[in-house]
């Protein structure tokens, strides 16, 4: 019962939190409709970011009630809190609608939900470990490790069904509110449930003895003894196994939908499928840790993810749209430009259109029609070209016209690339019929499987690092600045990375090299845990 009770409080925060990655498309749409498509995709990938941003001071705020007050009621307010700002997002005005406000409330609703998570996980966690026999705090914590999965899976269900019932054009326009809507209902069953759990035991007998920290803040981190376990978790375990994580289940996503031009529709159930495969190995791997430790699993997560993403997702472009990897093999583009004249085709304050250089107009045109390409330097001054294949395709000289005429050459450019991209085999979207659906799901539960690795053992590792006294609260930052920042920052990160570079695959840099990192930290300073008792 306590863990059921606690994974089903903690599927459904999770199920709350990753509605907005998987509808970042369309809240695109919705909220960033007011500047150019790659810095909108871009910005609603920040505003997803925005939630885990303030995870680890959430942790630090309700860490430290968790380890002053109890488990219990601490992830009863979290669960509140997630629940109604999740549910006021089904409520918003769109852009068009309220204007810049509406962004703006949209990232206030996710900041609230990050507050929310960074104290919710380390009270479900320490819960349940708490309460757990020690030669099977491995498996019970797994079950908390899968919430995360069900979640996503919950959200990809619910987004399908409402998808398949109302169609993707009023999906579109109102019906990805309903999922959020749908999310007061689970609330209420989730904080009933919650209400019928007892303190942990663990907790209760240092309250009954009067040996509660009071100052749990200061004994975590102003002491140095503690202080140094807290970094060696995060740099030495969390960090990697935040990076993997999100590569494996939301970065895959997005690269499927954004990237390769898969329909969300499509993309959303070969993603639930991947998870539906995989995600009994959160168990597996959390029980075998019980037998052989956590490190071994969490490090060789790691260095698998390190050593296989860039063929992975290779062959995942492969499978995915086979007309698209075909074309960037057979006729690659290149944009030979004054690299004086070229901006990063990402725009902060939403005011550049990127049609001051033609160099700008050529990367602003493949940025949105999701070609890679590859950079060449020109003397300064040159009109900058597309080469497509043996195809040269002259861009606008925005010197030279002004005012509506430029729009018209911008425009009259835009239709000689696509005609120029569309000889040589570049699609404007993925064939489903094309598809290798089998080989696009296998690649894609391979990635989940690393997350299993990396996220089923590593509830019971933060667990067994700290004292009781302090384990909430030094648990729950560790955990929270892994996964909230180098995890939840991913997406952005790599797209913006891939917009800097026109290279698909260039984000790929940002986990391999993270991963990489955790396994050379954690092979030599963090320690094993799996034999350590609690008391």
């Amino acid at each position: 019962m306590i863990i059921i009770a606690s994974s089903l409080g903690t599927v459904f925060e999770w199920y709350d939190f990753y509605l907005y990655g998987l509808l970042a498309t369309i809240i695109t749409a919705q909220f960033f409709s007011g500047v150019n498509e790659t810095t909108g995709f871009i910005f609603a990938l920040a505003a997803f970011a925005a939630g885990f941003a303030v995870r680890p001071f959430g942790a630090l705020v309700f860490g430290r009630i968790g380890d002053m007050v109890g488990r219990k009621n601490t992830f009863l307010v979290t669960m509140g809190i997630m629940g109604v700002s999740t549910f006021v997002v089904g409520l918003l005005p769109s852009y068009a609608t309220m204007g810049v406000a509406a962004p703006v409330l949209l990232v206030l609703l996710r900041l609230l939900q990050g507050l929310a998570l960074g104290g919710e996980y380390g009270g479900a966690a320490t819960y349940v470990a708490e309460h757990a026999p020690p030669h099977r705090r491995g498996l019970h914590t797994s079950f908390i490790q899968t919430t995360a999965t069900l979640g996503l899976f919950a959200a990809l269900l619910m987004v399908i069904g409402v998808r398949t019932l109302v169609g993707e054009p009023a999906f579109a326009a109102w019906g990805w509110r309903v999922p959020f809507l749908a999310s007061i209902l689970l609330l209420a069953v989730s904080l009933w449930i919650r209400m019928q759990l007892a303190e942990s035991p663990v907790f209760q007998k240092m309250k009954d003895e009067g040996t509660v920290s009071k100052a749990p803040l200061t004994e975590a981190f102003a002491k140095w003894g503690n202080l140094k376990i807290v970094l060696i978790a995060l740099f030495g375990a969390v960090m990697g196994q935040g990076v993997v994580w999100y590569t494996g289940q939301f970065y895959a996503l997005f690269f499927l939908e954004k990237t390769l031009r898969v329909d969300g529709a499509t993309t959303n159930i070969l993603i639930a499928i991947a998870l539906l495969i995989a995600t009994p190995a959160f168990v597996f791997f959390g029980w075998l840790s019980d037998r052989i430790g956590r490190k071994p699993i969490i490090l060789t997560g790691c260095l698998l993810a390190a050593v296989t993403y860039f063929p992975l997702f290779h062959g995942l472009s492969r499978a995915a749209n086979p007309a698209l990897y075909a074309a960037q093999a057979n006729a690659p583009v290149t944009v030979v430009a004054d690299p004086g004249e070229c901006s990063v085709q990402f725009d902060p304050i939403g005011k550049n259109k990127f049609d001051s250089s033609s160099c700008d107009i050529a990367k602003a045109y493949l940025a949105k029609a999701g070609v890679s390409y590859e950079n060449v330097a020109a003397p300064a001054g040159t009109l900058a070209t597309i080469r497509i294949g043996g195809t040269v395709v002259e861009t606008v000289d925005p010197r030279q016209v002004t005012g509506a005429a430029r729009a018209d050459a911008i425009k009259a450019f835009g239709v000689r690339a696509k005609a120029a991209l569309s000889a040589v085999g570049y699609p404007e979207k993925a064939d489903i019929t094309a598809m290798n659906k089998p080989l696009v799901v296998f690649y894609l539960t391979i990635l989940v499987l690393y997350v299993t690795m990396v996220y089923g053992p590593i509830a019971a590792l933060l667990v067994e690092l700290f004292p009781t006294r302090i384990r909430y609260t030094s648990m729950s930052l560790p955990y929270h600045i892994g996964n909230g920042w180098f995890g939840g920052f991913l997406p952005t990160t790599a797209f913006a990375m891939v917009a800097a570079t026109g290279n698909i695959y260039y984000g790929l840099w940002y986990p391999v090299v993270a991963a990489a990192a955790t396994v050379a930290i954690g092979l030599f300073l963090l320690p094993e845990t799996f034999r350590r008792s609690l008391d």
